[in-house]
């Protein structure tokens, strides 16, 4: 029995595992943060867009154009 105690406390296996987790769950709150702040900016960004496109007026201008001979 002590055998088997003394190889568990050396076995790391599961400490490894355990950084695995830790390290993909950073990776992904960043990725939520990120997605929510790109996301937040892309929306400000249409509606700049969307207010300079109402404001906007186009002047039509027609041209006659006559061959060259």
């Amino acid at each position: 029995m002590i055998k088997f105690i003394k190889n568990f406390r050396k076995d790391e296996d599961g400490a490894v595992t355990v950084d695995w987790v830790v390290l993909t769950a950073a990776i992904v709150g960043l990725a939520a943060v990120a997605y929510t702040q790109v996301g937040a900016g892309a929306n400000a960004l249409s509606d700049d867009v969307e207010k300079a496109l109402t404001n906007a007026t186009v002047d039509t201008v027609t041209t006659k154009i006559t061959p060259t001979k």
